[in-house]
Order: C-alpha cells, then structure tokens, then sequence
C-alpha cells in the first residue's frame, strides 16, 4: 500500500508512524483511556485490509479517529485530533520559519526582486516584509477559504497583498483630499496641523500628510497640485503687502512680490521632491505616490498652478543625485500630466508646459498623460456629465461618482478596497480550446474571484475611523466621528474593488491561433473575454452596491509566478508557456513588431474596458534629442487614448561614468556596455516595471519581459 501525503508525495506505507502517533496521545490521557497495543495494531490491520494500491493520509488519519471512538477512547480520540491538528500548523509554521530566514539570510530571489522599488537588505524593508511574511501565514491558515489558497498557490487567481490583509484595518490606493486637510486642517500623531498661509509651509505639511497616509494602507496615493495653488498667491499677497509696507513703488512692490514669489516655488518643490523621496513609510519604502499636474481642475488659480506645474517638471529634468553626486531618474513622485485644450496645440496658452512635459519625458520617463479628451467622454457620471481626474498611485481608476448631499462629481478623498486577479491564460489552457467549456470554466473562474473580492469588503468592513484618524477622522478620505464606522462608505460608489486580469494575449493565441492586435478573429474574442469581465463587475454591483470594476492588473513579480504555475500544469505548450513571464492586462505582447500609433489605437480598445484601471505605453529609443517625436505621440495620445506613457531610458554606470542604457545579456544578467560593470549597487537603472518607474532590478521573468522588448518607434532619422 502507498500513502500519498499532502504535498502530493507517494510513500509507502509505514505503520510506525500510526504507532508513535496514538502512542504520542496515549501520553496525554489517563491509563484507563489509553488504547492497548493490541487495539493499535487491530487498526493498523485494519488500513491494510482496505487492501487499497493508493490511500491519502487524511483518510487514514480519519480511519484511526473512527477506530478510537469504536473503542470507546473518546478523550484518546480528542487528543489525536489536537495532535493532528498541532502537526498541521507546525507543517505550515515550519515554511513560514523557512520564508523568513531566506529573507533575512538575503540570498533568495524571490525577496531581492519581489519589488522593484524596495530594497530587501535595508532593515526598515526588512521589518515590512517580516510584517507582511507574518500577515500571509494568518491570511492562509485562518482567513482565507481553502479554494481561494489552493487556487492562488497554483496560479489559477492572485488575491493581492495577502502580506497586509491580516490587518483588516488596511486598504489599497486612493486620491487624498489635501484641499480638505489643508484648508480646514488636520491632525497627525495627535497634533492639530492647523491652516498654513504660505506655499512653503502648505508643501511641507501636504508631503508630512503624504507620508501619514501611505502609513496607513498599502497601495498607491495620489495628490493634486490643483490643491496647492491657492497657497501661492497667499505668499504672494504677503510678499507684496511686505513691500508695500516699506512704501516703495507699486511697480517695484510687484516686481520684488514676484522674485520673492518665484524663489519661493523653487524652495517649495525641491522640499517636495526632496521630502517624498527621502522619507520611509511603514511599507518599509518612500512614499509610493503620483503627482498630478491638470491646469482644467481650477479657473480661479490657473496662472499659480501653471507656475507649479514648470517648476515640478523643471526640477523632473533635472533628476536627482546619487550617491556619486550625479542627476538621475528618481522613481517618485509618478507625474500625471492632463492633456487638455489649453496646453494641446503650438498656439494653446500652455503649450509651453507641454513642450518641457516632452522634454521631461524624454529624459526622465515622465510625466505619463491622461487625456481630457478621452477621459470626458468614457467616465460620465449619473447627472450625464464627463470627467475627468487622475488614477490612485500607479493606474487604479475611480468610477464616476456625484456626492449625493451635494449632487457634484467627487473624487479627492476616495479609494480602492483591493484587488483579486484572474489569470486568463490559465483558463483557456484548462478548456483544452473547448469553446464551451472556455466559457464554463471563466464564469466558475470568476464566480471563484467574486468569492475573494467579498472576503476583502468583509473584512474591511468591519473596522471604525478610529483604526486610522489620518484616514477616517481628519479629512484625507472621510471627517467621521470617533468610533464611526466606515462601512458606508464601502458601498453606493463612494469606494471600488477590483477584478483584475492578466494574459489576455496568451489566451487568446492559444484559443483562436491569433494575436488579438490582428484586428480580426483574435481581437473579436478578446473583446468578448474582456466585456465578460464588465458584464459580471455589472452584475454584482446592481446585487451588492459595490463598485465592482475591471483592472488591468500590474502584475509585477506574480507574471513570473503565473508564468511558472502554467508551466507546472500544462508543460512548455510554444508561444503561451514558453517565456517566463505572461503579458500584462490586454498589452500588445512586448516582443510583437507594431508601431507606437497603431499600438496606442489598438489598446485603446480595451481601455476602455479596463474602467478600474490600465495604462497604455510605447517602448522608444533615446528621444532627447528627438523631442518632435515625443510631442507627436502626445497630441496622438490626446486624440485617441485616455492614458498612455512613453517608456525611455535614462540609466548611470557609478564605475565608469556611462550615461546611457544599461543592457541585459542573454543569461539576463544587468551589465554597463561601456565598462562591463555587473555590479548592482553600482548601476542605476530606472524602467517602467507596470505602470511605474522601478529602481531596484527584477525577477526573471520581469527581467526577460524587459530584455524582449521591442520599439515602437523608429529614431533612424536622428542617428
């Protein structure tokens, strides 16, 4: 007889293990209860007179507590339950010990590259990680349903951020109300942070705030510079009034007003910059935060928001050093640059800020662009209106909303509740190109992610404002009361919860044979797989009033644990399994030959279908000194696609001195083309990783997904 043990192991059967296993609870119980070793050897006789070629050890553990209780050893029967029990979680406990060690020995793979903007050998790191190791070990074994675990271990969906989830305190990303937080004030570690009135100090306390928040959940935040705009001509006003007090002329008060003024945005967007990127949050990283820069959000304080916006995008082009004292690419703030009428044309007010937003893409990799365009015309509210506003962090997008007590669009002061994933590829390989059974198996798929996506509103639901004051009670997302739960604001829109999913490429290849850019068979059963997504977001949304939305996942290090699970269940099946990695959300495959416009149409197709949340982007060659180029791609962009980036390089060998791209060689090891530097601590390479800019290298999947990809737009003319 053959034991199969939980791993999936075969072993043969071995009745010692049963004889010191009751042995062990015999010690737990009086004489009386004890079972004799005649007993214990009549139950083994028993297990080998089910004369079975195969037996799994839950059934045979179930057999001996039938068996106990027959005898009448009913305490003796308890006491084997607790022990098989206790050996269950010391199994689960023994990996998470194993975890930990490999992240603080600091030779595993998996945590060195599970995020490519956290250093996983800086102490601060290293207590989130801890955290968080902690966290999924509660989240697998008490938490979550055994489905939901199974089908996340093989890769069949993702529940996201499990490392956080035991804290049900937590939420994903959100857009910070600061014009609340910073007009009205607010409080941070219990101390009121009252009004400031100039712009100096309103950029010091929103970074302070920015930091507190991010403390607080654990996806991305965004911020408005629309928000800080009145504070300028607050410190205006004072510098005028200044000079004026000193009875000088007017002319000569407005031009001092306006050097002092001038000087004053410089020193306030370099604290900005310098405090976002050099304070550490809670997640053990700086604040992972998106900037966004829409001249449309304000009539009142355009011309002080335009000053903002050429001052944050002159001092982007400038970059920032590092440790050899040299300007490169930071990885935050992400910039949200809005492309709208009056900065979209060569004869619009601010095109000026469009031209240095391309010089600051080209050089820096951001800001990305929203179109206003776009934008107003997919996201309408109830009352019939567009609108348009930035994602939360990375590319989670809100869904229209208009406050009912009001009846105006609301959108600072709103957020994610988390994501669950599903991996598309994994479903058309399990239907074996049996349409039907495609079908069938998606709608169970689904059902299955439904399942998870509930657990995390539950979970959620149960906390008060008083989990986090930053959040609840002092303006960033709500001002309840102390005590007040937030329950309400889970549902009605006021929050979303995202479906997610990746492959879309993959399993439409091995579904149809074709590419869904071939515009055609391929592209037709996407969108059907893609507006199956919306149809059941819609569903349990008018079931739930909850605001269920498709996103296009950002799948970072879990393309690679996608990649490696498909593999494990289907074998190397050519040009769905064969790479490490699967293709982001509905991405044009990286090693597909297309150029940027035709990309940037296709996709957007499926945007549009991706209402949580997706971003579109073009691999370029250098462009510094091409900026035509890249404002050709943004007016493109501004005509066709609601969100779309432009993915250049700007790397730094510290050895050598070599500014260019750093390149990867076919054992996908980073080397300088200059020096052959190998050498990590030694390179600063910023790519665009999902949606953002990652600074700290890549797993391998990431790494051959980054290695394979082709351009999208050709530089000839400028070599």
């Amino acid at each position: 007889m053959q034991v199969v043990k939980r791993n999936g192991n075969i072993v043969d059967f071995d009745q010692t293990k049963i004889e010191n296993a009751i042995s062990k609870a015999n010690n737990e119980v009086s004489e009386k209860e004890r079972a004799t070793e005649k007993e214990i050897q009549e139950i083994i006789q028993s297990i080998l007179a089910l004369k079975k070629k195969r037996i799994l050890v839950e059934d045979i553990q179930d057999f001996i507590e039938e068996k106990l209780m027959a005898y009448g050893h009913y305490e003796l029967a308890k006491k084997y339950i607790i022990y098989r029990y206790t050996r269950a979680l010391v199994r689960k406990a023994n990996t998470t010990d194993q975890t930990i060690k490999e992240l603080i020995d600091g030779e595993s793979e998996y945590w060195n590259t599970e995020n490519s903007n956290k250093n996983a050998r800086i102490v601060t790191t290293q207590r989130d990680y801890l955290a968080g190791i902690t966290s999924t070990d509660i989240t697998r074994r008490f938490l979550l349903p055994e489905d939901v675990v199974k089908a996340h271990d093989e890769g069949i969906i993702h529940f996201h951020d499990a490392d956080y989830f035991a804290q049900n305190a937590l939420h994903n990303c959100d857009l910070i109300n600061l014009e609340d937080m910073l007009q009205n004030g607010t409080n941070i570690n219990g101390v009121m942070i009252e009004k400031p009135h100039k712009f100096l100090t309103a950029m010091t306390i929103a970074t302070q705030i920015i930091t507190a928040v991010s403390s607080s959940q654990y996806g991305g935040a965004t911020v408005t510079m629309t928000h800080l705009a009145p504070f300028v001509r607050d410190s205006y006003n004072k510098y005028l009034a200044m000079y004026r007090a000193r009875k000088l002329k007017e002319e000569d008060c407005v031009k001092f007003a306006k050097e002092d003024l001038a000087r004053e945005i410089r020193d306030g967007v370099q604290t900005f910059q310098y405090q976002v990127n050099s304070m550490t949050t809670t997640n053990g990283q700086a604040p992972f935060l998106s900037v966004c820069l829409y001249l449309g959000e304000t009539e009142e304080y355009k011309e002080e928001l335009a000053m903002i916006i050429e001052e944050v995008l002159k001092q982007r082009i400038q970059g920032m050093k590092n440790e050899k004292g040299v300007y490169i690419t930071p990885a935050f703030p992400k910039l949200l640059y809005v492309l709208e009428e009056d900065n979209i044309h060569e004869n619009s007010k601010y095109w000026y800020l469009t031209k240095l937003a391309a010089e600051c893409t080209a050089k820096r990799m951001v800001p990305d662009y929203i179109s206003e365009k776009m934008m107003l015309k997919y996201k309408i509210d109830k009352n019939g209106n567009g609108n348009c506003y930035p994602c939360m962090g990375c590319r989670s997008f809100l869904t229209p909303y208009v406050d009912p007590k009001t009846n105006k669009p609301k959108y600072y002061g709103r957020f994610n509740q988390g994501v669950v994933t599903i991996n598309l590829v994994d479903v058309a390989l399990s239907s074996n190109k049996d349409f039907d059974d495609f079908w069938k198996i998606y709608e169970d798929r689904l059902e299955l992610c439904h399942k998870a996506l509930k657990i995390r509103h539950e979970r959620l639901s149960k906390i008060t404002s008083d989990v986090a004051p930053i959040l609840w009670q002092y303006g960033a997302l709500a001002r309840l009361k102390k005590g007040e739960s937030v329950h309400p604001l889970l549902h009605g829109g006021y929050s979303t919860i995202s479906l997610g999913y990746a492959g879309l490429y993959e399993c439409v290849k091995y579904m149809t044979g074709h590419s869904h850019t071939d515009n055609g068979k391929g592209k037709q059963f996407a969108l059907e797989v893609m507006q199956k997504l919306n149809d059941k977001c819609k569903e349990w949304k008018e079931a739930e009033d909850i605001d269920y939305s498709v996103y296009g996942t950002p799948i970072e290090s879990t393309t690679y644990k996608f990649a490696k699970c498909l593999k494990k269940r289907f074998g190397v099946v050519k040009g769905v399994t064969d790479k490490d990695y699967i293709t982001n959300s509905y991405h044009v495959p990286v090693f597909e030959e297309i150029d940027a416009f035709s990309k940037l149409k296709l996709e957007s197709e499926f945007q549009r279908l991706s209402p949580g949340g997706a971003v579109s982007y073009v691999e370029t060659p250098n462009l510094q000194n091409n900026l035509e180029v890249v404002l050709q791609v943004i007016k493109f962009i501004y005509d066709n696609i609601m969100y779309a980036e432009l993915n250049t390089k700007s790397d730094y060998c510290q050895k050598c001195g070599y500014s260019g791209e750093i390149l990867i060689d076919d054992n996908l090891e980073w080397y300088c083309p200059n020096c052959g530097n190998r050498d990590h601590n030694t390179l600063n390479v910023a790519r665009r990783t999902c949606g953002y800019i990652g600074t700290n290298f890549w797993n391998k999947g990431r790494t051959q997904e980054i290695k394979e990809r082709v351009l999208h737009i050709d530089n000839k003319d400028d070599e």
